[in-house]
């Protein structure tokens, strides 16, 4: 027997845990933020009781039990287990409970193998104890919490529903003690009314004791479950104040001032954030919830989420009685977008970016013969794949869904999408389901349209090998047109004009490739799947290790001709002198003043063949390699110290331990079309930085030209410009001809965006810039304050267990064998792969072109870490476990030693044990 804690097996949680704790191990798996717990499982329990009964005294007391005297067989059946002895094996789980949790004061909490089920919850039938300090107390207590598996009220609800009193059986979670400021419930679907699309909060100062007990009137707030905005406000009497009492167990009473009771005990942004989670937990259960929570030291706390399982059937308004139509809905996440466009983006790159998405599309619904009137309906939201807000770029999500439901088996590709781009949280299975690219129609005609779409999709699906073969030879001879010309030299006309021949030569054969996407989906859903049957007990990150293209990936190269750099410098103690402590803009000139030139002839071969490659490099006003090697310098500078960058070969080990014969062949050719159509996105993605390449150096030439011509004061204002006011100024259908004035406001208005921080999930309604959206959607001046927390998860994409000091930065520069932690990256970071020990990525996913070199090169990594860069700080010593997603802070940041591992010689065991 052990106790159950959150790096648990799922199974063991779900066998053993009780109703409460196997949903707390849920919530922490999925990177809610759960004061620090472990279970008592229901195997210590059964083991007590079978060894205080071996006189069947408890079994006696049980079979007579009736409505009549259920008080007297509760009061004796409390004595008898409260007075118990504990077993040594019990006691020691006990004990490790205690000691996992690791704080004197704790919430002892019973959970029932029944509780917080989806037909019965036993709500309130079992027994929770606050603030109990110390192991004797602890032990005291958990017997009583196992003693209300037969208290009154307990066995008046089991013979109320026709359940047995013998069958209770019950676990116990030992919880940090939460010293809340205010807490409450949230229900994330109206409990009165039955309206799913409501969520309604409590709250009341200090513990939510209060509030459980209904001693205190608390304040109640009804949001619009999609958008948070509030709906509706009562406000509470509130006279009263729970808190621990310092002094022992339990808690105190004292009363409110008068002036915190005349006003709503949580302000918008803590409502904001009880909305945000109260949509990430009915995601992870998939149904409405019943969630307690609490507020301490501006941090929220998940205490506890149970499935509400009597909502009444929804009370509709009349159509008197319903109010206007708030606007079109529409959600914005930032997911793997901001791996190609981070932080600020230049108006010229959003309206250039929008205009290849839009365009790309467009042609893959043609490539599909989707019919033209189906055409024309797209047509109405391709263009709009993306939105900018404050100098920001976000997908507009519910077009994504729309574009995947395009091809074939949309369920099960919407669902893929979701975890292969990284939205912060899946759509709802109702609204889902409403979303359509086009009309569906149901007449044979309609029918015979949407069958042709289907199967041009599959004979796309089983020919894209060569379709990408085909596409790749006409790039390469393309790109060798667009690239090796002087633009400089050119007229700034005719630069347009080959600049308008790259956008319709590509643009149109690029969309057939979109296939590709979809036939990505459809093979890592088809692993999954097979995962969820043939392997139920695999860890989280053998889909994504499975289906990793290997070392043949093209986009690996970098990062092992940036190796091959630094071992040179490493041989060379004069020129690592110089490489680490001369400023990287000097370097070049300081290395042919030092006369390396075969250092430099070296680094001038790496430009020539990834200068197309940087950081940002998708940005248009970003300079690649080529036009300032300058960052090239600071990257071999962070790739010194020397790593082990095999790659990982956990996949083909776990698979060969738990899977054979018929099953292992059809597992392996499902697996090598995922790892083909993932091989083949990366080639293309490197196509598509280098045609971003091409298009960079022809604004720059255009840029110059309107300098030139005093449009502009500066060639590089060219990008405070959109696309369509660039094509206008050389097409002669600009609406005005004062772009100084413009490129102005817009460095003002840039300038102000630089300031505030920006949410990486926001919903709109109807006009997106007006009527309070962006107030609401939290773009907020200054950072956001650490909680405090002493362990974060999120998605593991590449197994491994490494404890190191973090580097927390939005360079990967100066990571030197740390934990590099970030809240985003691109494909010019893999370079600086090799210098890092492991990886912590806030956004992104699994796919994430960074994710999948990190998998070839064995680093450990965790992305879809929510609250990575605000509770991490350079100098903490952390634990990252690749394999289960947990990432736990050993110290508050002391700096530590660098490149300190626990693998002999490198900066990650490679062989550790993941689960």
């Amino acid at each position: 027997m052990r106790a159950i804690v959150d790096d648990s097996l799922p199974g063991e949680a779900a066998k053993l845990a009780g109703g409460k704790g196997k949903n707390l191990h849920e919530l922490s798996r999925n990177g809610l933020a759960v004061p620090r717990w472990a279970v008592v499982g229901i195997d210590v329990f059964q083991e007590f009781i079978a060894a205080l009964d071996e006189a069947g005294r408890i079994g006696d007391l049980l079979a007579e039990v009736t409505q009549d005297n259920v008080n007297r067989i509760s009061r004796q059946l409390a004595e008898i287990i409260e007075s118990g002895e504990l077993s040594d094996d019990a006691a020691s789980v006990i004990e490790e409970a205690y000691a996992h949790v690791g704080r004197p004061r704790v919430a002892v909490r019973s959970s029932g193998v029944e509780e917080d089920g989806a037909e019965l919850s036993f709500a309130g039938q079992f027994a929770t104890y606050l603030n109990v300090s110390g192991l004797p107390e602890v032990m005291a207590h958990v017997k009583k919490c196992w003693a209300s598996a037969f208290s009154e009220r307990s066995l008046h609800y089991r013979l109320r529903h026709g359940l047995p009193p013998r069958d209770a059986g019950i676990a116990v979670v030992v919880q940090d003690m939460v010293d809340a400021e205010r807490s409450g419930v949230m229900f994330t679907a109206n409990p009165v009314t039955g309206n799913r699309r409501q969520y309604v909060i409590s709250s009341v100062y200090g513990l939510g004791e209060g509030l459980v007990s209904g001693a205190v009137d608390a304040d109640t707030v009804v949001l619009d479950g999609a958008t948070g905005a509030v709906d509706d406000t009562v406000l509470g009497d509130k006279q009263e104040r729970y808190h621990p009492d310092p002094a022992g167990s339990g808690y105190l009473i004292a009363e409110v001032e008068r002036a915190d009771r005349e006003k709503l005990s949580l302000e918008p942004k803590d409502i904001a954030r009880l909305h945000e989670a109260g949509a990430r937990i009915a995601t992870v259960f998939d149904t409405p919830q019943d969630i307690e929570w609490a507020l301490a030291d501006d941090a929220l706390w998940i205490l506890q989420a149970r499935n509400i399982t009597a909502l009444p059937d929804v009370i509709r308004p009349s159509e008197d009685e319903s109010g206007p139509s708030e606007g079109e809905l529409r959600i914005w996440d930032n997911a793997n977008i901001i791996e190609s466009f981070s932080g600020i983006v230049s108006p010229l790159t959003y309206s250039f970016a929008a205009n290849v998405y839009g365009r790309v599309y467009e042609y893959y619904a043609r490539g599909l013969r989707v019919p033209p009137a189906a055409l024309r309906e797209i047509e109405e939201w391709a263009p709009h794949m993306l939105g900018y807000f404050h100098g920001r770029v976000y997908y507009n999500l519910l077009h994504w869904y729309r574009m995947v439901r395009i091809a074939p088996l949309y369920k099960l590709n919407r669902k893929v999408l979701e975890v292969a781009i990284g939205v912060e949280e899946p759509l709802d299975d109702e609204m889902a389901e409403t979303i359509y690219p086009y009309t569906f129609s149901s007449s044979l005609r309609g029918r015979l349209s949407r069958a042709r779409t289907v199967a041009a999709f599959v004979r796309r699906f089983l020919t894209m090998n060569r379709s990408v073969e085909r596409f790749m030879a006409y790039f390469y001879e393309a790109y060798e047109e667009f690239d090796n010309v002087d633009y400089d030299a050119m007229e700034g006309q005719d630069v347009y004009r080959r600049f308008r021949a790259l956008e319709k030569d590509l643009l149109e054969k690029w969309g057939p490739m979109q296939t590709l996407d979809a036939a990505i989906l459809w093979s890592i859903g088809a692993l999954a799947l097979l995962n969820r049957r043939w392997l139920p007990d695999a860890p989280e990150w053998l889909t994504w290790s499975a289906a990793s293209p290997g070392s043949r990936v093209e986009s690996i190269e970098p990062a092992r001709a940036l190796s091959a750099l630094a071992a040179t410098v490493r041989d060379d103690a004069e020129l690592s002198r110089l490489i680490q402590e001369t400023p990287a803009a000097d370097t070049h000139q300081a290395l042919r003043d030092g006369g390396h030139t075969a250092f430099l002839a070296s680094v001038d071969e790496y430009v020539a063949a990834y200068g197309y490659r940087s950081l940002d490099e998708l940005k248009l006003e970003v300079p690649d390699l080529r036009e300032d090697p300058s960052s090239l310098f600071a990257m071999v500078g962070a790739a010194l110290p020397e790593v082990d960058t095999h790659s990982g070969e956990k996949a083909d080990a776990y698979l060969d331990e738990h899977l054979r014969g018929p099953r292992r062949v059809l597992y392996d050719v499902v697996r090598r079309k995922a790892q083909t159509s993932l091989y083949n996105r990366e080639r293309l993605r490197f196509c598509r930085t280098r045609a971003f390449g091409s298009a960079k150096r022809m604004l720059r030439a255009m840029g110059r030209d309107l300098a030139r011509m005093r449009a502009i004061d500066h060639w590089n204002d060219v990008f405070f410009l959109r696309l369509e006011e660039l094509r206008g100024a050389y097409e002669g259908t600009t609406a005005h001809t004062d772009l100084r004035g413009l490129v102005e406001l817009r460095k003002r208005q840039q300038a102000e965006d630089e300031q505030l921080s920006a949410p990486s999930r926001f919903t709109t309604r109807g006009a997106a810039y007006w009527r309070g959206n962006l107030e609401r959607a939290g773009f907020v001046k200054g950072g956001v304050a650490r909680t405090g927390v002493r362990e974060l998860r999120g998605t593991p994409s590449c197994p491994g267990v490494v404890e190191a000091r973090a580097v927390v930065t939005d360079t990967p520069v100066d990571v030197d064998g740390g934990v590099l932690v970030t809240y985003r990256t691109d494909p010019g970071w893999v370079a600086a792969l090799p210098s890092a020990s492991a990886l912590v990525i806030e956004r992104g996913s699994p796919l994430t072109h960074v994710a999948i070199v990190a998998r070839e090169l064995g680093i450990p990594t965790v992305v879809q870490v929510k609250g990575a860069v605000t509770e991490m700080e350079t100098g903490m010593r952390l634990r990252v476990d690749g394999g289960t997603g947990a990432i736990t802070f050993l110290d508050d940041g002391t700096p530590a030693e660098t490149g300190t591992g626990t693998g002999a010689g490198t900066g990650h065991t490679k062989d550790a044990t993941s689960e």
